[in-house]
């Protein structure tokens, strides 16, 4: 989907979350003094419980009080909340998103600007500057068993079980799941399943993992959908089958090899089910939330061109090596 014109914000509402994984101390100020050396006019609301975030964004988008950019300070939880206060019923977002890293993983951060400094993306987004940003229309999913907006993506098994081993390391920013995930995949096992894309079935059998979403990286340094672009209307999906041990994952995903392992079958689709089979409740999370245990499947559908945010001027480029890992800009899906 073509991006938007880049007009310079006038006003702008930071939501910030003061217990987000990496915050230090005058991060607040430091956003808010960036802000308003291009912007007129610039509000801080400070998030005091789960649903703060998005009933900021929410008044903001739907008041229709001036503000044309909510800048979201916190993890991709943040993120998510600030979202969900952004997007209307329609599935669309009126008012632009430029995102402040200072969680644990900031995978949605990584999917726009890999990891260039928050400072330098942040000055080029409020200054609306083509040749260093971009304001792009990128997907959403949405989630039919909760209702809820799926930002980054869902993830079936391993990903999901990481969070739950994540709760007992005591560490902060991406090292925590980086200790996490090898602790998860130490006694993974590995579940009856089905993938159906677009009505026609991906995969059937004993599952690792099933991811499906728009954001290439899981925690932030997991390259999990090589190829997937944020707004190209679909959503891409990777399932790793019993064929990979799971102890291999984590290792795997870090270095950007899982895709060419056999036993990981990748696709994309507008309508995307991930089932458990067995009759058990599926583990799964989206966007780093856990999900309660009461489904057996996750359904997503696609929301094409959702929100409006800020990111590079070119699409992400995925780390490569000289072994050959990911190509730079993507490549065709085998």
């Amino acid at each position: 989907m073509p991006t938007l014109a880049s007009p310079s914000p006038r006003r702008a509402l930071v939501v910030a979350n003061p217990t987000a994984g990496t915050v230090r101390p005058g991060l607040f100020e430091d956003v808010v003094r960036l802000c308003r050396e291009r912007i007129e006019s610039v509000d801080i609301h400070l998030t005091t419980h789960a649903s703060s975030a998005t009933a900021a964004a929410c008044a903001a988008a739907r008041e229709r009080a001036g503000v044309d950019l909510v800048v979201a300070v916190g993890g991709d939880g943040t993120v998510r909340e600030v979202v969900k206060g952004l997007v209307a019923p329609d599935g669309t977002a009126g008012l632009a998103l430029a995102i402040v890293p200072a969680g644990t993983g900031n995978s949605n951060y990584r999917a726009l600007w890999a990891d260039r400094p928050w400072e330098e993306t942040l000055r080029a987004a409020v200054s609306g500057d083509p040749d260093r940003a971009a304001l792009r229309r990128i997907d959403l999913g949405s989630l039919a068993e909760t209702g809820e907006l799926v930002l980054l993506g869902a993830c079936s098994g391993l990903i999901a079980e990481g969070l739950v081993t994540a709760r007992a390391v005591k560490v902060a920013g991406r090292e925590r799941y980086a200790r996490a995930l090898p602790n998860a995949a130490s006694s993974h096992r590995p579940y009856p399943g089905r993938v159906t894309v677009d009505g026609t079935v991906l995969y059937e059998g004993d599952t690792v993992l099933a991811n499906v979403g728009g954001g290439r990286y899981r925690g932030g340094q997991y390259l999990i959908l090589p190829y997937s672009e944020l707004d190209d209307g679909l959503l891409d999906v990777c399932v790793v089958s019993s064929e990979v041990p799971a102890v291999d994952v984590p290792g795997l995903a870090r270095e950007g090899r899982l895709h060419e392992r056999p036993g990981v079958l990748l696709g994309r689709g507008r309508h995307i089910i991930v089932e458990r089979l067995d009759g058990q409740p599926l583990c799964f999370e989206h966007d780093g939330e856990l999900q309660q245990p009461n489904w057996a499947r996750m359904t997503l559908d696609v929301l094409p061109g959702a929100l409006a945010v800020w990111g590079a001027p070119t699409k992400e480029v995925t780390r490569v090596d000289t072994e050959g890992s990911v190509p730079l800009g993507g490549a065709a899906r085998a």
